[in-house]
């Protein structure tokens, strides 16, 4: 009796048992790139990225592992981050909204002057806002989180200013539109700039000064080329963490339920404790370095915000021609949901 066709079976199985455990294998080891424009020393790598996708990883029992490019890599350019994403050249990414200018109309009113200097606060309202007034901007992605940092401040090396004619005709790097027509407003003359090279333009006295929050001050050693700050409360800046779509739809449910669990509005409502410990470091360098460290007064703060208004109604004219029919809309939820959450909080 021939036992051939019993010897076929079992190769038949061994076979199917091999290409399902190669199949198992291959998920086991699917790796995701994420890409930022911060150095690995920032708190954005450290406290959030990083620890983000050790969380994931753990969750999917090692299904889903990640590879990180931060600032200094070729895939670690600011003005790079969305359409790296789009093109599914990384799947996910970190950016700023502003950088480059036009891409985000909706969502950088956030960065309108005096809207809010709580990085809470901004962070939660964008959140917010996603489903209803923001979402058309991040069509073909996932949406992580939104969130923008602690407020702004004027950080100058060789002249203190403490008030609006101070201004006059200093060259200041600028994060995003809003806050270069802000800039310009008050007489000085923006330059867009990435966050990297702005220590070698201010020691080579390419500009007088930038507009930062404290953190990246340290992150990127601005104290040794500054001496003057100016604690503005004016603005803040947006940023986006958002996942290519495809990328998310073709991982394993188990892998999708992991990155849910730990993104949207549990990880937003971390970045206001979060931006709070990240700008101290920076404050007490300058502190330490014998830097002086001003508050814009009240009676400044209200002069600023009386010559700042055709500003802000001149941008949100801009923001509706460019296709944003309902731009005083969004701008007024977003003031709406600040006070709110401003009240709220209130200690």
């Amino acid at each position: 009796m021939s036992i051939t066709p019993k010897l076929k079976t079992s190769a038949a199985v061994v076979a199917t048992l091999v290409s399902a455990a190669a199949a198992s294998v291959a998920q086991a080891e699917t790796t995701l790139k994420i890409s930022h424009y911060l150095p690995a020393v920032h708190g954005i790598h450290t406290d959030f990225i990083a620890p983000w996708a050790e969380q994931v990883t753990e969750c999917t029992n090692g299904e889903v592992q990640f590879e990180i490019s931060p600032a200094g890599t070729q895939l670690g350019n600011v003005a790079r981050q969305q359409e790296q994403v789009m093109a599914g050249v990384v799947d996910i990414a970190h950016g700023l909204h502003g950088i480059p200018r036009g891409r985000f109309p909706r969502t950088s009113l956030i960065d309108m002057p005096f809207l809010t200097d709580d990085a809470g606060a901004a962070s939660t309202v964008l959140w917010e806002m996603l489903p209803e007034y923001l979402s058309e901007e991040y069509k073909g992605l996932k949406v992580l989180a939104l969130h923008a940092h602690n407020g702004g401040l004027l950080h100058t090396n060789k002249k203190k200013v403490t008030t609006m004619e101070d201004m006059a005709g200093l060259r200041i790097r600028t994060p995003s539109p809003a806050v270069s027509e802000m800039l310009s407003y008050l007489g000085a003359d923006p330059q867009g700039l990435p966050p990297g090279e702005v220590y070698e333009s201010l020691q080579r006295g390419v500009i007088d000064g930038t507009v930062f929050p404290w953190d990246p001050v340290k992150s990127f050693g601005l104290n040794e080329v500054l001496n003057y700050h100016l604690d503005l409360g004016a603005y803040t800046v947006s940023f986006f963490y958002v996942m290519n779509q495809r990328s998310y739809d073709n991982l394993s449910d188990t892998a999708q339920a992991c990155i849910d669990k730990y993104s949207g509005a549990d990880l937003v409502a971390k970045f206001g404790d979060w931006w709070d410990a990240w700008d101290a470091p920076a404050r007490q360098d300058a502190i330490d370095a014998g830097h002086e460290i001003t508050e814009l007064s009240p009676e400044e703060r209200a002069r600023w915000e009386t010559a700042l208004e055709p500003m802000m109604a001149s941008y949100l004219q801009s923001v509706k021609e460019s296709g944003v029919e309902n731009a005083d809309e969004i701008y007024q939820a977003m003031k709406d949901k600040i006070a709110a959450y401003e009240a709220a909080h209130k200690d």
